[in-house]
């Protein structure tokens, strides 16, 4: 039975852009929405109709859209978006050019700045000139080694004001997986702050560097940006001129924005690599920019003036989704450094010193406050937050309850998912719709999301793969140095052809019209040739008190599958026979007997990725023996030698 946990008012209804969009639709389009499963119904069925509607809705500036919405819509991949449409990503981002604020930043409690959009377009006119000068043009790469700071933001839109292709990564990353990502893509420019600032602390970046820059030999420049120090020294970095420098011989002027076609590419992502070198995943400057203020405008009901956050950094693909805010006319209220730091309140007091109104975070964030036992509803007033996102990994249902509980009762939780690889949603938050305990609330608009079984037959109630059966316009361009587009076949569209498969263990609600999510479904576990959702096992065990988080596999055992859970502990708990029996009681009472993990191993720590999920095929990897092929993508690698040679795992 799904537990209701909030409604919107029919105020805050009838306030909200969607609820416009679906009388608009009514209106233009005889749609027949009289609800948002009606109105998602007609935005599968008619894409032509309901994109054209989004474009205006948004308001996109361009030279378009043009008589064509899409061109081989029954084609995935292959659809050709606004064929005829021209269109410039940043120009689309800097339509306001006043004195309000469009950006603030905080560094942790070290440095606060303030950007008006009249100082983003000056910074943004410079460097667009500087980069000019270097040469930089249509199609050429500027990478960003950089913390999520306003330079990063201005670099991103001068680049693609010249239709360049910006791609990012964030400066904890190791030298290796720097180069493993941008020695892929030959940049012409790198961008990179000196240093940046952790738990209190600064940390260099110029001795990687000195590895990095050889490292790639078209770089043709280096921009130093100053952030833990004004005039660190350069003088035996290859290439490297500091941001001081490189901007002086230009004074501010009209930006130029350079208009292309839709499908151009405006950002190269990386998948998580853990399982070899990262792929090079291409989005185009139309299917990023349409897509994210859909989500923005529609889902997160953004507007004017709002104050839009989300704790991210530039190697994750949640920062292109926050920039593009400045595209719904908002405040980006970035952050950087542990969000965590001052005892866990940074950011509910930069909530309230700031006036958020779209706080976002992850599903880890969320539980690591609650072990910390953070009440926020007692200690902020939080009162300008309308919308909560969270993503990254499953937000267990009593994350749900403790939002509600501890946080803020009157708020909007979006759950939302979807993926580096169409750097949007699948599946998010409705404004018109309730909240219901463990539920993502609605499948994303012109998004044809399914459950499939292994037959390819469509589900509803029962648990299956994610898959979207039509087109979508933030689909991947393709993959770099993947000329005849095998790798990217193979990635989604190799299990059931002409469909695109996420990878994703979910089940449908036929009721409420919402999505329940299990975790990776080639993370599945297979006990008995049963497959169980990772994520039904987190949720239990992490609501014991003694165990900070956990981590399960697979074991291949006497030609079956036995279940593996490895926890990590609070200071001082060890794993004793009594809490094993308490962790496996408590799996036992709430799933299946199938559930119950055969061995249970403390660790000392769980390795992650930098964007923070917990990497579950590594530690299979490493269990069975097999090499780990990209240790770089890792936060931290030194981890998986807790999982190697475990003598609890033989026998």
């Amino acid at each position: 039975m799904s537990v209701l946990l909030w409604q919107p008012s029919n105020e805050r209804v009838e306030a909200s852009a969607l609820a416009r969009f679906m009388r608009q639709a009514d209106t233009r389009f005889h749609a027949g929405a009289s609800d948002y499963q009606t109105l998602w119904r007609w935005s599968v069925d008619r894409p032509d109709q309901f994109w054209s509607l989004v474009w205006d809705e948004v308001g996109i500036v361009g030279d378009g859209p043009g008589g064509v919405v899409v061109d081989d819509a029954g084609r995935m991949p292959g659809a050709r978006w606004f064929p005829e449409a021209r269109l410039n990503f940043a120009e689309n981002l800097l339509r306001r050019d006043d004195a309000g604020d469009a950006i603030v930043f905080w560094g942790e409690d070290k440095v606060k700045r303030r950007l008006s959009f009249a100082d983003l377009h000056a910074l943004v006119s410079r460097i667009q000139q500087a980069l000019k000068a270097a040469g930089v043009g249509p199609g050429d790469r500027v990478a960003g080694y950089m913390p999520n700071m306003p330079e990063s933001v201005a670099f991103m839109l001068a680049a693609a004001s010249l239709g360049a292709i910006w791609s990012s990564a964030s400066p904890d990353f190791g030298v290796q997986g720097v180069l493993d990502r941008f020695g892929q893509i030959a940049p012409r420019v790198l961008v990179a702050a000196e240093g940046y600032f952790y738990s209190g602390k600064a940390h260099d970046c110029l001795e990687k560097l000195a590895s990095i820059v050889p490292g790639i030999p078209s770089l043709e420049s280096v921009v130093v940006v100053p952030y833990t120090r004004e005039a660190a020294d350069i003088s035996g970095l290859p290439k490297a001129v500091h941001l001081g420098d490189f901007l002086a011989p230009y004074t501010p002027r009209a930006v130029e924005f350079v208009r292309l076609p839709f499908d151009h590419p405006l950002y190269i992502m990386y998948s998580s690599g853990t399982t070899g070198a990262p792929k090079c995943i291409v989005h185009s400057a139309g299917g990023a920019l349409i897509q994210q203020l859909k989500e923005h405008r529609l889902h997160c009901d953004v507007r004017k003036g709002d104050r839009v956050f989300y704790f991210t950094t530039c190697g994750w693909m949640m920062w292109n989704w926050l920039v593009a805010g400045l595209g719904a006319e908002a405040t980006l209220l970035l952050y950087d450094g542990n969000p965590s730091h001052l005892g866990g309140n940074i950011l509910f007091d930069f909530a309230d010193a700031e006036g958020m109104t779209l706080f976002g975070t992850s599903a880890k964030w969320i539980d690591a406050i609650a072990k910390m036992g953070l009440e926020p509803i007692r200690t902020h007033s939080l009162t300008t937050v309308r919308t909560l996102c969270s993503t990254g990994s499953v937000l267990a249902p009593e994350g749900f309850d403790y939002i509600y509980g501890k946080v803020k009762a009157d708020v909007q939780l979006a759950s939302i998912s979807g993926g580096t690889d169409i750097i949007s949603c699948f599946m998010l938050g409705n404004p018109l719709a309730p909240v219901y305990r463990g539920e993502i609330q609605c499948r994303g608009l012109g998004m044809k999301v399914e459950v499939f079984d292994e037959n390819g037959r469509s589900l509803e109630g029962e648990k299956g793969e994610l898959v979207c059966t039509r087109a979508f316009p933030s689909m991947p361009v393709g993959f770099w140095n993947d000329d005849d587009g095998a790798k990217y076949r193979a990635a989604y569209f190799e299990k059931f052809p002409g469909i695109w498969t996420h990878g994703d263990w979910v089940e449908l609600n036929p009721r409420t019209g919402g999505i329940i999510v299990f975790g990776r479904s080639d993370a599945t576990l297979n006990p008995g040739g049963v497959r169980i959702g990772t994520a039904e096992i987190y949720r239990q065990v992490e609501q014991i008190d003694d165990v900070l988080e956990s981590l399960v596999i697979g074991q291949d055992w006497q030609a079956d599958v036995r279940v593996v859970l490895f926890v990590r502990l609070r200071d001082g708990v060890t794993l004793t026979p009594e809490l094993e029996a308490r962790i496996r009681k408590r799996i036992r009472d709430n799933t299946t007997p199938r559930h119950v993990p055969a061995k249970v191993v403390q660790v000392a720590d769980i390795p992650r990725t930098k964007s923070g999920k917990i990497v579950e095929l590594a530690v299979r990897d490493v269990v069975h023996g097999r090499a780990v092929k990209n240790k770089e993508a890792l936060a931290n690698p030194e981890a998986l030698d807790l999982f190697t040679g475990r003598s609890e795992l033989e026998e």
